[in-house]
């Protein structure tokens, strides 16, 4: 990839993830601003995520035959709509209307991933998808610090910033990002052949690559080990706001910096200490270690008596899960064949979706049922059952090995 169109990338994601950052933390109050309860939330959240989960697909399916340019610009000009939307919203139908637009537009990072892929050599790859990484952790670093000033002059006011900050990047986009994907090398889904039209709804078919992925026997409880600790924290997102302002009277700003002090723990653990780690412990302690440190600290975060203990327990979180997640990919990527990487891949991220719309209604559904600190120690006893069951799992393995010797 030519090095100013890799600059232009960057910016373009950077940018899109400063606006994305700006809008999460103060979500729960947008909703609460149409109609209360944590319940809502949850729903409206778990909307966004199943938007994401249907289209997704779709929209690399789109970029395949159309290039990556112009579907990045469709995303980027309908996220501009969603905040703006939102900005107005005083209404349940308009917010879960901006919020349906903002999932079903939010392929951003998968349509650039694959410009990236498109553009440069093997060997420069983890580079260049290095890069988006580091514009996706500084940007919710950013994000929510300029959303939480932008708060203190009313609630509107983060989500006109935000739109405008996506139609910016829109215009420039059209302006100087060129296409990565020649013509020569898109895929043809037109349906001039009953086998072309049935490839590209397999592609477009958010399940496919999860149902394909669950035949492989290996890698079942594996899988469930995922599930269960994405499900642990997937709905936090959309209930910590709501859980600060019940238990400790926290407004938008300090939510909003709270969760800049969270993006910073992410990337802390993700780009430094998970590599030092990793050769340190190898995956399967990684895999201990970090779920067993989700689940107290989920425990510590419900029970906090004092604000300030919410830094040291979230912070933990974070970093238990920057810890874990990342060791099981590692560990399910060596179950399966070379040719089986991509299914896998695909088939986890569809696993992932649904926890993410999942997770917020529990985690909305029990703060509204049985308390404030429902949703986090529910948390705690979903990673401790994924810890259970990985060490199940592992057992498993270790007397397969030992019949296999005998």
């Amino acid at each position: 990839m030519k090095r100013n169109a890799l600059a232009i990338l960057f910016l373009a994601v950077f940018v899109d993830l400063v606006g994305y950052g700006m809008i999460v933390p103060l979500l729960p109050f947008y909703v609460q601003r149409a109609a209360p309860g944590a319940t809502l939330v949850g729903i409206l959240s778990g909307l966004y995520a199943a938007a994401q989960f249907l289209v997704g697909p779709m929209l690399g399916s789109l970029s395949d035959r159309f290039g990556r340019r112009p579907v990045l610009i469709a995303c980027l000009s309908g996220t501009s709509l969603a905040y703006l939307l939102l900005a107005v919203a005083d209404n349940l139908p308009l917010l879960a209307l901006a919020l349906l637009i903002d999932g079903v537009t939010g392929g951003n990072l998968s349509i650039a991933q694959a410009y990236i892929a498109d553009s440069t050599a093997p060997d420069r790859r983890a580079r260049g998808l290095g890069l988006i990484g580091a514009a996706f952790g500084l940007g919710l670093m950013i994000g929510p610090v300029l959303g939480g000033v932008l708060s203190l002059f009313g609630l509107s006011v983060p989500a006109q910033v935000a739109s405008a900050l996506a139609l910016a990047n829109t215009l420039f986009a059209l302006a100087m990002l060129p296409e990565s994907l020649p013509p020569e090398r898109r895929r043809s889904f037109l349906p001039d052949s009953t086998a072309r039209l049935s490839t590209f709804l397999r592609a477009a078919n958010p399940l496919a690559n999860l149902i394909s992925l669950l035949r492989i026997a290996a890698i079942r409880r594996p899988l469930v080990v995922v599930v269960l600790l994405n499900l642990a924290f997937s709905g936090l997102y959309s209930n910590f706001p709501l859980f600060t302002a019940a238990r400790f009277g926290w407004g938008m700003f300090e939510n909003a910096l709270f969760f800049a002090f969270v993006g910073v723990c992410a990337v802390t653990t993700q780009g430094l200490l998970l590599g030092l780690m990793q050769r340190w412990l190898g995956d399967v302690w990684l895999a201990h270690v970090g779920m067993a440190v989700m689940a107290g600290a989920l425990v510590a975060t419900g029970l906090a008596p004092e604000a300030w203990m919410l830094y040291p327990s979230v912070g933990l979180i974070a970093f238990g899960s920057g810890l874990a997640i990342p060791a099981l990919t590692s560990l399910l990527s060596l179950q399966v064949s070379p040719a089986d990487q991509g299914r896998l891949m695909g088939g986890t991220a569809a696993l992932l979706n649904l926890t993410m719309i999942a997770g917020p209604v529990i985690a909305g559904v029990s703060f509204d049922q049985a308390g404030t600190a429902a949703p986090y120690l529910i948390g705690a006893l979903l990673a401790v059952a994924a810890l259970l069951t990985f060490n199940v799992d592992r057992l498993s393995s270790c007397q397969r090995v030992r019949e296999g010797r005998t």
